[in-house]
């Protein structure tokens, strides 16, 4: 290609991002050095050839390789989004206020586990649980005291839950009503995604088919109602924390999305109908300019497989939009003071991939619910990167680095190649129901314990650089009483609340499960009502049955 031609090329870019200005300006800035150079927009080699193009382009133009965004972060920052759940919803709700005072920029919910696995505080199976890894919501009443005091129409949330995900993308809905902001003002995510939950995690209730179509549910009622939701977030971060590569991670969240595509579209919908609201959920590991090169493959992937594959039309269903959070599984209870340079780390290589939203681990996780001091610690992160290291003033500023660039190639390579593999065997489901991804994970993951154990993997603090004598950090704890105070909240709204009605709603409920109707508007009656988590998931339980293990 000629420089006449690059120049065009470059300068019909250069109109389009223009344009697009003027719906998101960049922030009010000098874009400068320390030594006072200007930072250009977009750096970009003397001449573009036909393969750059293909493979790299412009930001904010298929394939995405270099962002999903024309100007990233010098149009805004990612949304700052530390992850917070504990105890009751009072005590978590005091958390949000005060990273929101702090300077967050969205909401993470952590649930406890019988939230996520839909049981009751006062279950026996809830017993020893409540409020432990996340915050306890029984019902609309905790929802309502989870949001208190905090603006639907301004904060976008995050919500950490999948088996369950309808019940309590619903009450969201409803706590919305209450505060006068309609469900088509709501942003937000909610995790959703049922098939690494069979691969990796294991907060599963239902069945896959009908999880599968709860979940097609919920897409079908967001494109209509909710339209700023983004209906799943298609998580790779819990394969990648079981223990897979970043490799397996791209491979098999892709593959889990593609599973979700193909339901949707045997459900009835179109792909651009519900494709510009799924969204991802990545992992922040250690290797540092791999993780990078990670982002740009998946996003490079995704846009190809809507475009080409699917044949969708509207470019935001090509587009992979991914929230990261750095690695939990990296952190050590050894030293935790050094899990804030780790955190760094992987923090600043997900905001060179060009991740949407991002939370930062806090130093004492390995140990226990985050402190306040450590939450704050862990923000302070994201911001310093943000205000003061400057890596935002240009878009994708690692492009054309021979390293990223052949990482890039490689990860997107070996990537379809387990891709191609999981079709093969029927698709993502098929899979999961065989056990392929999960012994592609454990192999992996008993070969990096090997490694750490036998020290040829070094963990600095932990195998490596020992302390005698290491100091004991101040732990959060959780109140030991909380499970039967949370029994007496429910004890005293089964008391207050209209019975009748939540019979009569969890009734249609059962009669919608044992049908063929979107289900969506059915809970959400029965959350109006103040029916329970517990009650609406037993009603499924009842007509889908439960999910076990091989």
């Amino acid at each position: 290609m000629s420089n006449k031609d690059f120049t065009q090329v470059y300068q019909e870019w250069q109109q389009q991002v223009t344009k697009r200005l003027a719906k998101t300006p960049e922030r009010k800035e000098r874009f400068t050095t320390s030594s006072d150079i200007e930072v250009e927009r977009l750096y970009v080699p003397a001449e573009i050839d036909g393969a750059y193009m293909e493979n790299i382009g412009f930001p904010g133009e298929y394939p995405y390789t270099r962002g999903v965004q024309p100007t990233m972060y010098r149009g805004r920052f990612w949304t700052m989004r530390q992850y917070a759940g504990f105890g009751s919803a009072d005590e978590t709700n005091k958390r949000f206020r005060y990273l929101l005072e702090q300077g967050q920029t969205g909401l993470s919910v952590a649930f406890d586990l019988p939230t996520q696995i839909g049981y009751d505080s006062d279950d026996p199976m809830a017993s020893g649980e409540v409020g432990k890894v996340g915050v306890a919501i029984d019902s609309l009443e905790d929802m309502e005291t989870l949001l208190h005091e905090i603006p639907l129409d301004r904060v976008s949330t995050s919500m950490t839950i999948n088996a369950p995900a309808a019940v309590l993308l619903a009450m969201y809905i409803v706590v919305g009503e209450k505060q006068g902001v309609p469900s088509e003002a709501l942003s937000g995510t909610i995790q959703n995604d049922i098939l690494k939950e069979y691969i990796a995690r294991g907060t599963y209730i239902f069945p896959p088919k009908p999880s599968m179509r709860l979940i097609t549910d919920i897409f079908a009622y967001c494109a209509q109602h909710v339209p700023k939701w983004n209906t799943i977030s298609i998580s790779g971060y819990h394969i990648r924390e079981a223990g897979s590569t970043a490799v397996q991670e791209v491979a098999f969240t892709l593959a889990d999305g593609l599973a979700y595509v193909d339901a949707a579209l045997d459900a009835g919908l179109e792909i651009d109908q519900f494709a510009p609201q799924l969204s991802f959920f990545f992992n922040g590991h250690n290797n540092f300019f791999e993780e990078i090169a990670k982002f740009r493959a998946a996003r490079r992937m995704w846009a190809r497989l809507m475009r080409e594959t699917y044949q969708a039309k509207n470019p935001k269903s090509w587009q992979f939009r991914v929230h990261t959070q750095t690695g939990g599984s990296t952190l050590t209870a050894q030293q935790p003071d050094n899990n804030i340079v780790r955190v760094t780390l992987q923090a600043l290589a997900a905001v060179l991939g060009g991740t949407q939203s991002l939370h930062t681990n806090s130093r004492d996780e390995a140990l226990a619910l985050p402190t306040e001091e450590s939450a704050r610690i862990a923000l302070r992160t994201q911001q310093i990167i943000a205000y003061e290291s400057g890596v935002t003033d240009t878009v994708d500023p690692l492009a054309g680095s021979y390293y990223v660039e052949e990482l890039t190639n490689q990860i997107e390579q070996k990537a379809l190649e387990y891709m191609d593999k999981i079709k093969q065997m029927g698709g993502a489901v098929a899979a999961v129901e065989a056990g392929y991804m999960q012994r592609e994970i454990h192999k992996m993951a008993y070969e990096t314990q090997r490694r750490i154990e036998s020290g040829e993997e070094k963990v600095v603090g932990m195998n490596s650089f020992r302390l005698e004598n290491e100091p004991q950090p101040e732990l959060l704890r959780v109140d030991p009483s909380l499970g039967k105070k949370q029994t007496e909240r429910l004890d005293d709204l089964r008391a207050r609340r209209d019975n009748k009605l939540v019979e009569q709603t969890l009734a249609q409920l059962k009669r919608g499960a044992e049908g063929t109707e979107n289900l969506m508007p059915l809970i959400l009656a029965c959350v109006r009502a103040y029916a329970t988590i517990g009650e609406i998931c037993g009603v499924l339980r009842q007509v889908f049955g439960e999910y076990r293990s091989v």
